[in-house]
């Protein structure tokens, strides 16, 4: 599938290695494609460059999808000189790209670009660094002598194909949100017998003409656009035409099951049935076993995306994936596949989007190119569990996707609908902070610092990553060297781990620094401790042209910050005092804040959650009026010693940051009573 975007058709140059034999192809417009009449350029033209025409026009046949590019651009300024730098990427098994012109025009001369200037063929490997193997090829331009006020005119054909789809074809034509001044013309046609399913946005059914075979959309100077502010992602689908001939996702469920079931299918001789044997052997429990399986598939076989020989979507077989010790999610998919049938487990593999953007889903057209991951769900003991080969051996089967998929397109051999997973809040904090200030010795001594860091998630996972990746000396190096400044004087020890039952990358830091008393009156201290305070919350409000009826969104998060200070030893308690705990909730989050002096030290914990993602436009405007009330103290404490009824906190009981096993799953870091 292929997305097609109003404004930003031209590449810039990518690095180069070898040339490749297969060459740019020349020859006319193809006959369904319709160019458009010049604008002309105004008197009072603004911005770098005016677009006299941009012409994208799609064509669906029986064995390819055709794309035509073309456009007139008039230079206005140094700054769009760049667009004279003309890259084209293309696979080479749906056929090289056709150019049929490019035209610089200079007053009332016409110079032909392609007589003088030729393509680059590169092979375009520069995405090695990020594990991708894509067989594309790169061909560059770089027009000789454009200058401003010149007009640049380019027309080609480009094509799309993948085996797997076979004579499926889908994709999304878009114009950009802030196009350039100028005419836009974009059209999608068909070969009789072709005509795929239509979706247009209102905001560009205006401009849609219907002809034979054919759909239309022109627009001259459209105006900028901005999605609703603070709206679900369904509602920041704009200006967009999506076709499919798919008939309903059970259909695209079913065109993708069999290619995973036949690549999950296992040789007689595989090796894969011994290692499926020796995780057998090793462990009776089939949850265990599919720990085994994933940590496998994880470990032994590195991540590497394949999309040679028009393999974009067809996963390569199991035992394939098994022998070369590679493969991308599509692969690691069916090699955890192939094992969990040996092992009796059943499983299938599962499309979804790691973006966070699938909400809405269920409105869009059957589109597969919506999704840009697959990995394997298993039923084990009546629960369903996410098992990713893509992710760090760390990663354990998960009763949740690590992603923020909401919308989940099973492959079954039936034919499974489009998925909605359930949502609710998090039951752990996705970050939270421990903070231990030991100032026993005085205000004015050094204080002993300790930091603790638990991250989930695939924050988490990716801090795995890099931190894996280095020794102890070169983790407590680095820190050193990067983190000694205003709050650390010294550290002494670095300790880093990740705890697969917990799900947590935990990071501690071990050292000294100078605590940022403030003298008060007379002999009084007070500081306001890390992380102990909240922003006030932002007015939900747009603008008066956008719909004002739209709920509001709010991008779930969960953290807590838990700081305790062990308090100078000739100090009394009754000589403290903290800023207020409260509890509350507003534009559906959460924040509590809880404060507890005892055994001498001043335990804080601050945590906030987002409980309700959407909230409807009737508690927007309430919690609007409310901001003003907010308590956006930050956490300060107290010392003054001729003080003899401080206060800190309302009778809380707050742990301090080693009372308790932080990492499990129930931490206190928000009120279990309501908040108001």
């Amino acid at each position: 599938m292929r997305f097609v975007t109003f404004a930003s058709v031209l590449a810039f140059a990518a690095s180069g290695v070898h040339a490749e034999p297969q060459q740019i192809r020349r020859g006319p417009l193809p006959s369904w494609a319709t160019v458009s009449q010049t604008l002309p350029v105004p008197d009072k033209a603004s911005g770098p460059v005016f677009v006299q025409r941009q012409d994208i026009e799609v064509h669906l046949s029986g064995k390819v999808q055709a794309q035509y590019i073309g456009y007139r651009l008039k230079i206005l300024q140094p700054a769009a000189l760049q667009l004279g730098n003309i890259s084209i990427v293309w696979n080479p098994i749906a056929g090289a790209p056709i150019v049929h012109d490019i035209k610089v025009i200079r007053g009332d001369q016409t110079i032909d670009v392609l007589k003088t200037a030729k393509f680059e063929i590169l092979r375009r490997e520069d995405q090695l660094e990020a594990a991708r193997l894509d067989g594309n090829l790169t061909a560059v331009l770089r027009i000789p002598d454009l200058r401003v006020d010149d007009a640049l005119e380019v027309n080609m054909t480009q094509f799309d194909s993948d085996p797997t789809l076979g004579q499926s074809q889908s994709g999304v034509l878009q114009l950009a949100p802030s196009p350039a001044p100028g005419r836009y013309h974009f059209q999608l046609s068909w070969d009789q017998g072709r005509n795929p399913n239509v979706k247009v946005t209102p905001d560009l059914a205006v401009a849609q003409q219907d002809g034979d075979r054919r759909i239309d959309f022109r627009l001259d100077n459209p105006p900028p656009i901005s999605p609703p502010k603070d709206a679900p992602a369904r509602y920041q689908w704009l200006r967009r035409v999506e076709f499919s001939d798919f008939a309903d996702w059970a259909s695209i469920s079913r065109h993708f099951a069999p290619l995973f079931a036949k690549a999950s299918t296992l040789g007689r001789d595989s090796p894969l049935v011994r290692e499926a044997g020796d995780i057998a052997r090793a462990h009776a429990k089939p949850l265990d076993r599919a720990r085994a399986a994933l940590k496998l598939v994880q470990q032994d076989v590195r991540y590497i995306y394949v999309g040679l020989n028009g393999g974009n979507l067809t996963p390569a077989s199991a035992d394939e994936t098994w022998q070369r010790r590679y493969g991308d999610c599509k692969g690691k998919t069916a090699l955890l596949l192939a094992l969990l049938t040996q092992l009796g487990i059943e499983a299938e593999p599962v499309l979804v989007n790691t973006s966070g953007k699938d909400d809405g889903f269920e409105q869009r057209l059957p589109l597969p190119g919506l999704f840009d991951h697959v990995l394997v769900r298993a039923h084990i003991d009546g629960k369903a569990y996410w098992l990713d080969g893509t992710l760090p051996p760390v990663a354990l089967p998960s009763a949740e996707p690590l992603y923020p998929a909401s919308r989940v397109l099973p492959l079954t051999a039936k034919g499974s609908d489009l998925e909605k997973l359930a949502w609710h809040p998090a039951p752990s904090p996705d970050e939270l902070q421990l903070i231990e200030i030991d100032a026993r010795a005085g205000f004015d001594k050094p204080a002993r610092l300790t930091s603790t860091s638990i991250i989930r998630g695939m924050k988490g996972l990716g801090q795995q990553a890099q931190f894996s990746a280095a020794s102890n000396d070169q983790l407590l190096a680095a820190f050193r060297e990067n983190a000694v400044g205003d709050f650390w004087q010294s550290i002494e020890d670095v300790q880093w781990h990740y705890d697969s039952s917990a799900r947590a990358s935990i990071l501690k830091i071990v050292g000294t620094g100078t605590v940022s008393w403030q003298v008060d009156d007379g002999n009084g201290r007070s500081m306001a401790l890390p992380g102990g305070g909240f922003s006030p919350p932002e007015r939900r409000v747009r603008a008066a042209g956008q719909d004002q009826s739209l709920p509001f969104y709010t991008e779930p998060e969960y953290s807590c910050h838990v700081t305790t200070v062990r308090l100078p030893t000739f100090t009394q308690p009754r000589q403290w005092s903290a800023k207020p705990s409260f509890d509350q909730q507003m534009f559906g989050r959460r924040y509590h804040r809880a404060w507890e002096l005892r055994d001498g030290a001043i335990r804080m914990i601050r945590g906030t959650r987002v409980d309700q993602p959407e909230i409807e436009t009737a508690l927007a405007e309430r919690d609007n009026r409310r901001i003003a009330a907010f308590d956006n103290s930050m956490g300060w404490i107290s010392y003054d010693p001729s003080e003899t009824k401080g206060v800190v906190g309302k009778g809380e009981t707050v742990p301090t940051t080693d009372e308790i096993d932080w990492t499990a799953a129930d931490v206190p870091c928000l009120s279990s009573a309501p908040a108001k």
